[in-house]
């Protein structure tokens, strides 16, 4: 029984992880850049989050949707004024910069509003439910709920909608779909807007879950969710759901075992076998390209 409700526990961090995986695969999967100031725009979505729930006393669906908005917004205003002049440049400039954008935004948070922690309100209900025997924690169930409400809806987007569509054909072919009538300089900021607002969204879940925040938490999970981007292939969407669902539950694992201190390299020991074994990933492709 305990079993069972660490792995609720695992699938619940998890799912935090896939939300920011997504936004690193979706933009390399169009542009292959690395956007490694996506753990910082999941910084700014707790805090838009926090400040939302303290400042404007509202619950956290609103909180949740006003951080989405907020971090669509920031999502695209980066990739136009930091990356979209780079689009022809060496991939390793656009990796530097995004670097340098990840600490501009580190630091200027910093700068606003120092290094201290803040402390999440309780906005999320936690009690044990008991399901099939099994007492488990009702706010890891509401939040498991929400990300996998807002996974199906990016999948409804990607598969269904116009915009979609146009996502899928720029990352076949940005020249082709050029060609086609398609706006490429408006499908990448989208996809800028909606990886960015899934990880508003991962930060308001986090700062409800782990009720601590502060300017540099951006960092490590930022980082986590790129290794299980790698893990389920880089570019692949429901490869960075599965692999951050994965990662999540071996975490939770490696702790249940009595290493917690060993949780946290977990992931890296993960990332190591994954590009020793299978560099394309579990749901990745191998792709030939010319030199």
């Amino acid at each position: 029984m305990e079993w069972i409700q660490q792995l609720v526990n695992g699938i619940s961090v998890g799912s935090i992880y896939a939300l920011i995986a997504l936004g690193y695969t979706m933009v390399y999967g169009i542009i292959k850049l690395i956007n490694f100031a996506h753990g910082d725009v999941f910084m700014l979505g707790a805090f838009i989050g926090f400040f939302a729930i303290t400042r404007w006393d509202v619950g956290f669906l609103p909180a949740l949707i006003i951080s989405m908005v907020l971090c669509a917004i920031i999502g695209v205003i980066i990739e136009r004024v930091a990356y979209k002049r780079l689009r022809s440049a060496t991939r390793i400039a656009a990796l530097i910069t995004a670097i340098g954008v990840s600490f501009l935004i580190e630091y200027t948070m910093i700068f606003f509003r120092g290094p201290g922690l803040e402390t999440y309100p309780e906005v999320l209900p936690n009690t044990s439910i008991d399901v099939f025997g099994v007492s488990v924690s009702s706010k890891s169930i509401l939040i498991l709920i929400v990300t996998i409400i807002l996974m199906i809806l990016l999948q409804f987007i990607v598969h269904k909608t116009k915009i979609g569509k146009a996502m899928r054909a720029v990352s076949l072919d940005a020249d082709a779909a050029r060609l086609m009538g398609i706006n490429v300089d408006n499908t990448i900021s989208a996809t800028f807007a909606i990886g960015s607002a899934l990880a508003g969204a991962a930060g308001v879940i986090f700062g409800a879950y782990y009720t601590r925040i502060e300017p540099l938490m951006g960092v490590l999970p930022g980082l986590k969710a790129f290794i299980a981007a790698v893990l389920g292939g880089i570019g692949n969407i429901p490869g960075a759901m599965v692999g951050g669902l994965v990662l999540g539950v071996v975490e939770t694992v490696v702790s249940a075992f009595g290493f917690s201190l060993w949780r946290d390299a977990a992931a890296f020991i993960i990332l190591i076998l994954i590009l020793i074994l299978k560099p394309s990933g579990l749901f990745g492709k191998n792709t030939r390209e010319k030199v």
